[in-house]
C-alpha cells in the first residue's frame, strides 16, 4: 500500500509545532530568568489602593526539584509570610502563590518580554478560597530591572476592593545554584 500524505499537511504540522516550541522558549527563558534570582534580596514594600502599609521585606530564592521550579520566599524580618513556586507547565510558565490570607492563588504568564524584564501573571484559579470576594492575589507583575534589583507588584483583590502592594528588591547576597 503507498500512502501519498500532502505536502500542505507537513507544512501546517511543522507551523504548529514550531509555534509551540517558540512558546515553550519564551516560558522557558523566562523561568531561566527567574532562576537568576538565586540569593538573598532586602527591600521594602508598599501597599496602595484598598490597603495602605508600608516597611522592610526580604526574599530568598532558591531551585528545587530538580531544577524544574523557583521558590520565592517573601519574609518579613526573618519570618517567611508569603512563598511563590514557579514552574513550566508544558508551554506555559505558571506560579502558585502560597499567600498570608492563607489561600493559594495559582496564576499564568499572560506576557512575557524579556527584552524589557516584563513577566505578567494572571489569575487562573485558587485552592482554599472561602468565597470568590474572599481576599486573594489575582495578578503579578515582575519588573527584572537588572541583575541585582527586581520590583514584584502583587495585585489584590478582596470583593470589590484592588490593592496593589509593590516590592522593590536589592540582591544582598547570590548563593550558587
Amino acid at each position: 500500500m503507498n500512502l501519498k500524505v500532502p505536502w500542505i499537511f507537513f507544512g501546517c504540522a511543522a507551523a504548529t509545532i514550531s509555534a509551540l516550541l517558540a512558546e515553550q522558549t519564551e516560558s522557558s527563558k523566562a523561568l531561566g530568568q527567574i532562576k537568576a534570582l538565586i540569593g538573598n534580596w532586602s527591600g521594602t514594600f508598599q501597599w496602595t489602593g484598598g490597603r495602605n502599609d508600608n516597611g522592610s521585606m526580604n526574599a530568598t530564592y532558591y531551585v528545587t526539584g530538580n531544577g524544574s521550579a523557583v521558590v520565592e520566599n517573601l519574609m518579613n524580618e526573618s519570618t517567611p509570610v508569603m512563598t511563590s513556586v514557579y514552574h513550566l507547565d508544558g508551554p506555559d510558565l505558571r506560579m502558585t502563590h502560597f499567600c498570608g490570607a492563607q489561600n493559594q492563588p495559582r496564576l499564568k504568564a499572560r506576557r512575557i518580554d524579556l527584552e524589557h524584564g516584563a513577566i505578567d501573571f494572571d489569575f487562573v484559579d485558587a485552592t482554599n478560597l472561602r468565597s470568590p470576594d474572599a481576599p486573594h492575589v489575582h495578578g503579578l507583575e515582575i519588573r527584572l530591572i537588572d541583575p541585582n534589583h527586581l520590583t514584584l507588584t502583587f495585585l489584590f483583590q478582596s470583593g470589590s476592593v484592588e490593592s496593589r502592594e509593590e516590592i522593590n528588591l536589592k540582591r544582598t547576597e547570590a548563593k550558587p545554584s
